[in-house]
């Protein structure tokens, strides 16, 4: 505007020069003849050209020369004059460029922002606003212009569903406003001098919903959903605190490992979900459900009056859980352990009644699995002294209390030792002698069978060595021993180093230890096998596909429970049950030992029948590697009396 009015100004003046030359000339002839024609002439010829200069620089045209400008006449100084009036104006070009060029990047940078930006005036008239702005808001380009009234802009916010839900935070100073399409604006509002408000909108709803999602990760189970250990915590708190009677249920599955180990863990993952879901439709409305970690859930009862209702959910659970599951079109069946405690009658702290519902789920599984069971005062002492006698196997494997004893195999033809069983047995400087019966599930519960059947593997071997060639060497392997490949590595490594040859060792291995992963089992064993060592089965007749397993894996022997040979006289059906074992073994040419012989009416009846070999304590006890050599040298030939 200032260089326009420039302009003008040097127009209006060019005129005035021209009009004024006229007159000059006119004059110039009238009163002083020809010489002062000629002076006069020269001088409009000056103006003429300072004219010509003052009419293009109102045509904007900034590069002119200014003639005259250093005449030292009055032309001279209007000269000088023209050239000031073409310097401001070069200014205000130059002046008026660097505004356009301002207002230009402004305009980028305010179209660019990704908050929007809005201001108003005192009267609620649009200033200025943003194109994010304009878009967070739905706005049309006209009600953008400035002077829009506000009324008019939150009338079109309205007809969009873009305005607060609460109203009443417009006018806060700093809100965070949820509006009506669900978007979430944080909003910083500041009053200007003078009056009217100058605003930043910035849309946060990604970044609310990830702090949703991590607060509610925070508190659930990523996989399932549920509350997690701290959420399901707080319920209980709270549930406890209102007064009201409720039960803490327990849960463990049942042969879910079992599930990870063969069908791997997203088969797991999805079972898991499915187990979560059973249990929200198995509840009541107001209960609360959470898996606390791994295989373990937890079931919150409210308003329990009596037993009979924790039982009646328990069992109701159960059901549930153990009816079979379709995934992946397998068909996989698992079960659920519960345990039960009740509060106020159990206890009013949420800790305490977590551990007495532990603690009855410990009963549960120690029963058999696949029951409930509810908290008795008598399960604090059960619990204490498994975890005493926990702390004392553990410190005994490295503090050697263990010893090996060797019970003797006989062939019931010629009365001579043809082995040596290897059991384990534990002397504690403060229990006693252990029996395994007390320690040997609690290691196999524990992990600490893998360790301490390595030990008795590795004694064993260094013993046998020294027996004579013919007698060979037998040992229990656990089920833990078999999930991995570690046991071929320490075979090969225990035979290496004592010196026995693979022939002379005979691994037992129970049908239950080749439930867990049939097809890994038997390429252990495979392997173990190749090696020279020789395969038993122990405990035959008591699983439930063990002419499956006779057809599937590599044996050399099958070991006839004791449970047949103990009714052997009285019953029967045991009879024909060794009978038809021993027939069947002998077909496919594998040996057969009797378990448990105690009487000499007992070793007739198995000899009678087709058992090649027996073991029990009519022959002898587990005995000491110390008295083996004795015994051997002793009796060197068993007969039955």
């Amino acid at each position: 505007q200032r260089a326009q009015g420039a302009g003008v100004a040097v127009a209006e003046a060019a005129s005035t020069l021209k009009i004024w030359a006229v007159v000059g000339a006119l004059l110039a002839a009238l009163l002083v003849g020809p010489l002062g024609v000629a002076t006069m002439h020269r001088v409009l010829m000056r103006l003429r050209r300072i004219t010509g200069a003052m009419t293009r620089l109102a045509a904007d045209d900034l590069h002119v020369p200014v003639p005259s400008q250093t005449d030292l006449d009055e032309v001279g100084e209007m000269a000088r004059a023209v050239a000031v009036f073409k310097t401001n104006a070069i200014q205000l070009r130059e002046q008026d460029v660097e505004l356009r060029e301002l207002n230009s990047r402004i305009d980028i940078a305010l179209n660019n922002m990704t908050h929007g930006l809005c201001m108003f005036d005192e009267n609620g008239r649009l200033i200025v606003c943003n194109k994010s702005y304009q878009e967070m808001y739905g706005l049309t380009p006209e009600l953008t212009e400035p002077g829009t009234p506000r009324s008019a802009m939150h009338a079109h916010r309205a007809a969009v569903g873009t305005l607060p839900r609460d109203q009443g935070a417009e006018t806060a100073r700093n809100s965070v406003r949820v509006l009506e399409n669900g978007r979430v604006i944080s909003v910083s509002r500041r009053p200007m001098p003078g009056g009217g408000w100058v605003a930043v909108h910035e849309d946060i709803t990604t970044r609310h919903e990830a702090e949703a999602e991590i607060a509610h990760l925070a508190r659930h189970d990523v996989l399932t959903s549920l509350p997690n250990r701290f959420s399901f915590r707080e319920q209980l708190v709270g549930v406890m605190s209102s007064g009201v009677g409720c039960a803490l249920h327990c849960l463990d599955l049942d042969n879910f490992k079992d599930v990870n180990d063969t069908l791997g863990h997203p088969v797991g993952d999805q079972l898991l979900k499915q187990v979560g879901a059973r249990l929200l439709a198995s509840t009541r409305a107001g209960d609360h459900v959470a898996r606390l970690g791994g295989d373990e859930f937890a079931v919150i009862q409210r308003n329990v009056v009596d037993a009979a209702e924790c039982g009646t959910l328990a069992s109701r659970l159960i059901d549930a859980l153990s009816a079979p599951y379709e995934i992946d079109g397998r068909q996989i069946v698992i079960g659920a352990s519960i345990g039960l405690a009740m509060s106020p009658d159990d206890g009013d702290d949420p800790d305490h009644l977590f551990k007495k519902a532990d603690l009855a789920l410990y009963a549960a599984k120690q029963r058999g699995r696949g029951d409930f069971c509810r908290y008795q005062s008598a399960m604090g002492d059960e619990f204490q002294n498994r975890v005493s006698l926990e702390r004392d196997l553990r410190e005994a494997i490295g503090s050697g209390e263990f010893e090996v004893h060797y019970q003797p195999i006989l062939s019931l033809s010629t009365k001579q030792v043809t082995s040596f069983e290897a059991l384990v047995r534990w002397r504690s400087p403060s229990r006693g002698l252990v029996s395994p019966a007390d320690f040997i599930p609690l290691a196999e519960q524990t992990g600490l069978i893998e360790e301490l059947g390595e030990w008795v593997l590795r004694r064993a071997v260094e013993d046998a060595v020294l027996w004579p060639a013919s007698i060979s060497l037998a040992v229990n392997l656990s089920a833990e021993q078999l999930r991995g490949t570690r046991m071929i590595t320490v075979t090969a490594d225990a035979l290496a180093r004592s010196g026995l040859p693979a022939r002379r060792l005979e691994l037992e291995i129970t049908e239950t230890a080749l439930l867990d992963d049939e097809h890994h089992a038997r390429e252990v064993l495979g392997c173990l096998r190749n090696m020279g060592v020789r395969i038993s089965l122990d405990d035959f007749g008591t699983g439930y596909s063990s002419l499956s397993y006779l057809r599937s894996f590599p044996f050399d022997k099958i070991k006839i429970d004791q449970s047949f040979v103990r009714d052997i006289l009285v019953r029967p059906d045991c009879r024909a049950i060794i009978r038809a074992i021993t027939s069947l073994a002998d077909t496919l040419g594998l040996n057969t030992t009797a378990e448990g012989i105690e009487t000499a009416e007992q070793l007739e009846a198995v000899t009678a029948v087709g058992c090649r070999e027996g073991q029990g304590y009519l022959f002898a006890k587990p005995m000491p590697i110390a008295e083996v050599m004795n015994y051997l040298a002793r009796e060197p030939v068993r007969t039955a009396a």
